[in-house]
């Protein structure tokens, strides 16, 4: 997918800001039952097509909208996926900034995750 420069522009400055994790490290926190919660920012049409098992669909257009009511501690653990990893990082950047203190944003996201060969619903 081509992306806007002004897009990209507003990732890029977000990058140093977050965390980033691996598709291969979310599985891996998976197997050895790390507690976490695992975010879905993508589009309902996405979500429907197909998502990760287990994980809550916050959209990136109400994430910060419905996120305090969803997911109420501001310290658990929280890895957000979308398509390619970039709106999750800018979801990121926003819960951050909303006093979440432990987020991270998978890089690749879902495209890595079907990549890997990763079980998926």
């Amino acid at each position: 997918m081509t992306h806007a420069s002004g897009f990209l522009q507003l990732v890029e400055e977000c990058m140093p800001r977050i965390k980033e994790i691996s598709a291969v490290e979310v599985m891996a926190c998976m197997k050895g039952r790390e507690a976490f919660v695992l975010v879905d920012t993508r589009e309902d049409r996405e979500w429907q097509a197909g998502h990760i098992q287990g994980a809550v669909h916050l959209g990136r257009g109400v994430i910060e909208r419905d996120i305090e009511q969803a997911i109420p501690a501001r310290d658990i653990k929280l890895v957000l996926y979308c398509g390619g990893g970039y709106r999750s990082a800018l979801a990121a950047d926003s819960l951050q900034k909303m006093g979440y203190s432990n987020v991270y944003s998978m890089a690749g996201g879902w495209r890595e995750w079907c990549a890997a060969g990763f079980p998926r619903e």
